[in-house]
């Protein structure tokens, strides 16, 4: 019912390896109009993400004004040795990577590679499969793609996959109304129970920007194991 991130993903990926310079890195991102791209070692597992974030940073940090103000405040930084190939020589994807990559899998769910984007504050997640090789990648505009379902799609997935298949519901018990991805469930359900579950249920169908309760029960089965008890105590 909901999508993953499998279906969404690009399979044609960017990357770069460890030794890529940054210039080609800029070439990269500039001739395939893209933010950023996994790094990847010779088993094309994912080492590393290379962001215009960490390229303008990069050029920040190795400006001459840059670096006579952080000489003034710190005079003895001039002795401290650098990285190989971090400012006395080339710089490449090694030097300029946000490590480590948080990468996802193809079938987890969009929702979940939505919170990973969020939680981390990146813009892409690399895709690999079980042995950690680069197999995609997703970004957050393939994850907002889901949004773009109509109303219709999402209302028959409701019907089908939620108020039939999964709760058994019939047909003409419960009627769904879509308007631009705001799903409004009316109708009575069987026990009161349902009504929860029916909401859970929708908010998961990719597309749904929210649910408008107006279910209600026809058995209100809320303390049925309260009655049960007292209704047992009475006969002893």
């Amino acid at each position: 019912m909901a999508r993953i991130v499998g279906e969404v993903m690009t399979s044609d990926v960017v990357e770069a390896r460890p030794e890529t310079s940054f210039k080609d890195v800029v070439r990269l991102l500039d001739r395939h109009r893209i933010s950023g791209l996994p790094v990847v070692d010779q088993d094309d597992k994912v080492v590393g993400v290379v962001s215009q974030t960490d390229l303008v940073r990069r050029q920040a940090a190795r400006s001459p004004d840059d670096r006579a103000r952080r000489s003034r405040r710190h005079p003895s930084s001039r002795l401290r040795r650098p990285r190989p190939g971090a400012v006395g020589g080339a710089v490449t994807a090694r030097d300029l990577m946000s490590t480590p990559a948080i990468t996802v899998h193809p079938e987890q769910r969009i929702a979940d590679a939505a919170r990973v984007m969020e939680r981390h504050g990146v813009e892409r997640l690399p895709v690999v499969d079980e042995e950690d090789r680069l197999i995609g990648i997703a970004t957050r505009r393939d994850l907002l793609r889901v949004f773009l379902r109509t109303d219709d799609e999402i209302g028959r997935e409701v019907r089908d996959e939620v108020l039939d298949l999964a709760l058994g519901l019939p047909v003409d018990s419960v009627t769904v109304s879509v308007r631009d991805g705001m799903v409004t469930l009316a109708g009575a359900v069987p026990h009161h129970g349902d009504i929860p579950t029916a909401i859970r249920m929708t908010y998961r169908v990719d597309g749904v920007v929210g649910v408008v309760n107006g279910l209600t029960c026809r058995v209100d089965d809320t303390h049925a194991g309260d009655s049960s008890h007292s209704s047992g105590a009475h006969h002893d």
